[in-house]
């Protein structure tokens, strides 16, 4: 295959003997060292020729340097606030600021009068002012928006008046000032010839400064295009068309390299795959068949593929250029930027800035950030994860700069005091990026490879942020600067520097400019994506663009056909994939190129792939009994098993497995909304300490009204203790708060009820009191402990009465037991609770032919009272009594459900209808 670049260096070589005073330019820098190449391939001797792209050969001629985006901003804020009286804020500037530039840009690229365009816009707002009724309603809005169009010219021309006199400027700029200089830069190089290269799409500034320079006779222009596209109606010729028609040199000049390789045999597979995954692991494949890449590109239409194309790479590939950037708001560094804004961000917004204080999930998101989480690691602990630890046990909501610093003794000072400076204070917007820029200096001591790319792509925009700040001082708070660095990180990419003539080629559709390949894998080769379907935001309207001949989305689809298209013209391996789903963006429909393509070539193969599925047979998941297993049970059942951990059996036997034989305990989490467990402690709490005084003793009617003053500070008193450092105060805990204290009075409300009728004699036997029964169960080497702490024990009109409080709802029909066969189920754990209280009472209190009453108090249902074990086996019957029989019959039950417990050959089994 002969290349477009090989092809063009041997055409000038027939005619140019010596490149002393040649300038070729070129589309894309990196087309140049392929250019070098091939001259150094076919030169023997004598200098090369310079080479430089478009952007770098209209610098040259305009005798002015191109400013990056940011320096250009700043500069214009400057001539905005001359402009305006009261002038917007930088930070709402910035929202609207970046697209003016990008308009001035086009209207400049395209030499358009700027004076009327924006009387034209002008004209058409108030147009739209107009009204036959003389009247027109104006909001502040529409007012500025209005206010804001009349003015367009005016920043414009003290803007580029501005630029000028100091030879800066967009590219807009540079196209438009090489335009008034072209004759004297002629005039000053009459022995220098150039050539263009490449080139499909001029602005008018391009086609102006191209034909000046044939006219002159100090230029060729070698165009890449086949004739299947020259001479047809096709979209991918639409500009070298325009040229051949409208240019005069072409009246009496042939185009050069106009070739015929499209109509070659070509091998051109289609494939259709499932989601963007699919899609870059079919690419590895077709890669991994290939005997070398030395010839071979990548072209990802979705350029946000690239971190999924690298890890899709097949270990064939040893060298890989790539020719995009990488965003930055990707890479893992900007994270931990994020991290430190977010700190400072979150302790204004909470009020905490005064104490100092910050929000513990923001100083846990920076602490675990894998670069700082390095920093703070020792020998010795993982500091990150001590500290966040600690914050969790001890439920600290918010936390200072000391707290941290406490932890960190152990690590070098200098570490310390980095550490130090990115909690303290800050005094102004520079020492905030100064702190920043120093935390990047530690960190690329302990990154290597990549990673100290990324530091070092953000070290200098941190230092040019800072320069700028510090000339301009337009960052009034650190909001402003925040919301800046998110326009900014939006915009801005890392590139990547590689060996351009070896290897793998990765690149995206426009760098594929000038460059051909014999294989060639496309992917994501979708509607939406190629062409891409996203306007680019004006603040120029459709109608008005096409008056003025400013591009639109028309011109911009006929681009990325050029480039489609141009890539097929000398390849003979295509790959086109493209993504069959349509619940995604640009997904579901290919590109309309590939039925062009389809209706231009014929022998293309077309085929939907999807990966391979290993079907496996789904079981759940189960864990056998050893013997060290049993040991664990044993030991369990000599300490003790509670109610709770058989009805958390019932529940799930891995959960039991894994809390009481494994002994895992859940993680501690920072506690920031009161958990309905605390909720649940802070109300047993209270009561207890309400009727510990009353125990052993009849309760009165005036001891329960002398209880309700205290409600408030008792409950005050435990959630201090439960949710240590929580805030009651504000917010959803507060009204947490406020429901406990209504469960208590309402509570209290109903003892007063009862008491009230003097008939009835409540004695209190004991509060939260300890229980615990021995129970020999046959097969199990050792007897079984059950224990519980009871919630209450009393004696209503010499009835016992063994009492359970959930704060939870909790129905009649929970604790309704007719058959003791179905008891062991989960449905009826309540019951169960309440039973296994009433057995291990019966056998402490050694209760024989005494009346028991078992049941609970749901605060959530006080409405019906006391809520008793049902034995009755009528529809709405009532046989409450709990007697020896009923405790027998239940712990013949229990045992069973022992024995599948210590039984070895029934394993643990997760259960296929978990609920939760």
């Amino acid at each position: 295959m002969q290349s477009f670049i090989s092809e063009t260096v041997l055409d000038i070589l027939k005619t140019t003997k010596t490149f002393e005073n040649a300038v070729f330019v070129l589309p894309s820098q990196r087309a140049g060292v392929f250019v070098k190449q091939t001259l150094k391939n076919n030169i023997t001797t004598g200098f090369l020729p310079e080479i430089i792209n478009i952007e770098q050969f209209v610098s040259q001629i305009s005798e002015i340097q191109k400013a990056d985006a940011v320096q250009l901003l700043f500069h214009f804020y400057t001539i905005y606030k001359e402009q305006e009286p009261n002038p917007d804020s930088f930070e709402i500037f910035s929202s609207w600021a970046f697209t003016v530039i990008q308009d001035f840009n086009e209207i400049d690229q395209h030499l358009i009068n700027s004076r009327e365009i924006f009387e034209y816009l002008r004209d058409i707002q108030r147009l739209k002012k107009w009204s036959v009724k003389g009247t027109f309603e104006e909001t502040e809005l529409i007012k500025d928006h209005f206010k804001f169009i009349e003015k367009l010219n005016e920043y414009y021309n003290a803007f580029y008046k501005f630029l000028l006199e100091n030879k800066i400027g967009y590219q807009g700029v540079l196209y438009r000032e090489a335009v008034n200089k072209v004759d004297s830069y002629i005039a000053k190089h009459p022995k220098k010839k150039v050539f263009f290269i490449g080139f499909n799409s001029l602005n008018a500034a391009e086609d102006l400064l191209f034909q000046k320079f044939l006219f002159e006779g100090k230029a060729e222009v070698y165009w890449d295009i086949d004739d299947a596209f020259l001479h047809s109606n096709h979209q991918a010729g639409t500009f070298i068309r325009r040229c051949k028609v409208n240019w005069k040199y072409y009246q009496k000049n042939e185009l050069k390299t106009v070739g015929n390789w499209f109509s070659q045999d070509k091998k051109i597979e289609i494939i259709g795959a499932a989601k963007n995954i699919s899609q870059i692991k079919y690419a590895g494949e077709v890669l991994s068949k290939l005997p070398n890449y030395n010839n071979t590109a990548v072209v990802l239409a979705d350029e946000s593929l690239l971190p999924t194309m690298l890890n899709s790479l097949p270990n064939s590939v040893k060298a890989i250029n790539i020719t995009m950037g990488y965003p930055l708001k990707d890479i893992p560094t900007t994270g931990l930027i994020f991290s430190v804004f977010q700190l400072f961000i979150s302790q204004d917004k909470l009020k905490k800035s005064l104490q100092n204080e910050f929000y513990y999930k923001d100083v846990v998101r920076f602490l675990k950030h894998p670069l700082v989480y390095r920093l703070l690691t020792t020998e010795e602990e993982f500091l990150s994860d001590t500290i966040s630890e600690k914050i969790s046990q001890e439920n600290n909501t918010f936390v200072s700069q000391q707290y941290i610093l406490s932890f960190l003794t152990t690590i070098s000072p200098e570490t310390q005091q980095i550490i130090a400076s990115v909690f303290e204070q800050y005094t102004s917007i520079n020492d905030f990026l100064q702190r920043i820029i120093n935390l990047i200096t530690v960190l690329k001591d302990v990154v290597t490879g990549l990673e100290k790319e990324y530091l070092f792509r953000f070290y200098t925009a941190f230092i040019q942020l800072q320069n700028l700040h510090t000339k301009f001082n337009y960052f009034v708070d650190l909001k402003t600067l925040y919301k800046f660095f998110q326009q900014v990180i939006t915009s801005e990419s890392l590139s990547f520097q590689g060996e351009p003539l070896q290897g793998l080629q990765l690149m995206g559709m426009l760098e594929t400019r000038v460059l051909d390949f014999e294989n060639v894998i496309i992917t994501s080769v979708n509607e939406g994506v190629l062409p891409g379907n996203t306007q680019p935001v004006s603040f120029i309207p459709f109608d008005v663009k096409v008056e003025f001949g400013l591009p639109t989305y028309r011109e911009k689809d006929a681009i990325f056909s050029y480039h489609f298209f141009r890539l097929m013209q000398r390849a003979k391996n295509v790959t086109l994939i493209y993504n069959t789903e349509s619940d995604t963006f640009g997904g579901g429909e290919k590109s309309r190129f590939v039925t062009q393509l389809e209706l231009l070539k014929e022998g293309i193969t077309s085929k939907i792939v999807s990966p391979k599925v290993i079907t496996e047979k789904s079981s759940l998941k189960e864990i056998a009994k050893n013997d060290e297993v049993l040991e664990k049970l044993k030991e369990l059942a000599q300490k003790g098993i509670s109610p709770s951990a058989l009805t958390n059996y019932l529940y799930n036997p891995m959960a039991f497995y894994k809390q009481k034989v494994l002994r895992i305990r859940e993680f501690d989490e920072v506690e920031e909304e009161v958990a309905f467990n605390t909720l649940g402690t802070v109300v047993h709490d209270t009561l207890e300490e309400l009727y510990i005084p009353f125990v052993g003793k009849f309760l009165l009617f005036d001891d329960v009204k002398a209880m309700q003053p205290k409600i408030k500070k008792t409950i005050t008193k435990y959630f201090k203790k439960h949710f240590k450092n929580g805030d009651i105060v504000t917010g959803k805990n507060r009204l947490i708060f406020e429901v406990a204290v209504r469960f208590v009075v309402n509570f209290l409300k109903q003892e007063l009820t009862l008491l009230k009728d003097k008939k009835n004699q409540l004695k209190i036997i004991g509060t939260e009191k300890n229980y615990e029964a021995i129970i020999n169960v046959e097969g199990i080497d050792v007897p079984v402990k059950i224990h519980g702490q009871v919630d209450r024990v009393d004696e209503l009109n010499g009835v016992a009465r063994i009492i359970d409080y959930k704060t939870g709802m909790v129905t009649a029909s929970e604790l309704k037991i007719t058959d003791y066969e179905k008891i062991r189920d989960y449905k009826y754990s309540k019951a169960i609770q309440v039973l296994l209280y009433a057995f291990m009472y019966s056998q402490t209190e050694k209760v024989v032919d005494k009346p028991i009453q078992a049941g609970i108090y749901s605060f959530k249902n006080l409405k019906n009272g006391f809520l008793q074990l049902n034995f009755s086996t009528k529809r709405g019957g009532q046989d409450n009594e709990v007697n020896e029989e009923r405790i027998t019959e239940f712990i013949t039950e229990i045992k069973i459900l022992l024995q599948e417990i210590f039984n070895k050959e029934i394993p643990f089994v997760e259960p296929a209808d978990l609920p939760y």
